[in-house]
């Protein structure tokens, strides 16, 4: 679950961080998934955190690109 103090931290951030940011995530997800799929994940809940995060990061991508 995402703290306030992780949002205002997400929210500071630029566009170019923002969009770097949004790759490393992918990177992870497709790692976690890649790891499930193996039966290798330990915490199967990552995924749907690090999703969680992703819509966040694209979400204020998109609020900063239209402002």
């Amino acid at each position: 679950i995402m703290k306030k103090k992780d949002l205002a931290a997400i929210k500071a951030l630029s566009v170019e961080d923002l969009e770097k940011k949004l790759g490393e995530l992918k990177e992870e997800i497709f790692a976690l998934r890649f790891q499930h799929a193996t039966n290798q994940l330990d915490n199967p809940m990552r995924i749907a955190s690090v999703r969680k995060e992703i819509a966040v990061v694209m979400t204020v991508l998109n609020e900063k690109k239209n402002a």
